[in-house]
């Protein structure tokens, strides 16, 4: 590959910024790295932009991430969300989702992470939420027992490429978020660190329900209602399927 591509001078970056793993990334690094990311494009990294009628997304289509006991359902789901996995270390992750249009990302939270996401081509609906702090958490007694903790909207709007790289933290920005495919469409993510279970940052799945679903809610003095939510944890989505692409852009030198 070509020493000087966008790839590796955004690998030499993260490594830079994210090393060792849970390296607090300084003011000044974050905008660096955005500046990278908002200067590439579907092209940088092996693509090329999706016309809004071809819903295939992008990639060679393998294994399921998930395993194969899905296999038959995935099989018949044409439109799948294709990964194209850049480079991963114990520090930070650069990948690319490919979303066909209407493909949901369900709304999941990132544990002690900070992440960046880059919209290379096509439009994304983003809804994202910041738990509130202190935490206020409702408990829902009865055969369908329940907890749902309050989480204040950050974000809920329709982003089209080309647009600024949007960041989120641990505690702000939108740690929680959903991603909707208005069209088809791919975004570049950088995370840092990445998912490890085994150091307590796992993926969990919400359901998002309105403030005023539970009457005996906290006040919220000076506060907008419609701008929180309750959040109930879920199970993984079964109609999830995230499944393996074939990267073609430029390789790292590690």
């Amino acid at each position: 590959m070509a020493k000087g591509s966008s790839v590796q001078a955004l690998y030499d970056l993260c490594k830079k910024t994210f090393t060792p793993p849970g390296n607090v990334a300084s003011p000044q690094a974050i905008r660096k790295l955005c500046s990278l990311l908002d200067a590439i494009g579907p092209a940088d990294v092996g693509l090329k932009e999706e016309r809004p009628e071809d819903d295939r997304g992008h990639g060679f289509f393998g294994q399921n991430l998930f395993g194969n006991h899905h296999s038959n359902r995935v099989a018949r789901w044409a439109q799948p969300i294709t990964y194209l996995d850049i480079y991963e270390c114990e520090s930070f992750t650069i990948g690319i989702f490919c979303l066909p249009t209407s493909s949901v990302i369900p709304l999941h939270d990132h544990p002690g992470m900070t992440v960046l996401s880059k919209i290379l081509y096509g439009s994304m609906h983003i809804k994202a939420y910041d738990w509130v702090e202190p935490s206020s958490v409702q408990r829902v007694d009865g055969p369908d027992y329940f907890s749902a903790r309050l989480a204040k909207l950050q974000a809920d709007t329709t982003l089209t490429a080309p647009c600024p790289t949007t960041i989120l933290y641990p505690k702000a920005g939108g740690n929680l978020h959903c991603f909707t495919a208005v069209t088809p469409c791919a975004v570049l993510d950088v995370l840092a660190p990445p998912y490890e279970e085994a150091a307590g940052r796992t993926c969990t799945y919400y359901h998002d329900y309105p403030y005023s679903t539970l009457p005996a809610a906290d006040e919220l003095p000076g506060e907008k209602e419609e701008d929180h939510a309750w959040l109930v944890k879920v199970e993984s989505p079964d109609d999830l399927y995230i499944l393996p692409g074939k990267y073609n852009g430029p390789r790292v030198l590690a």
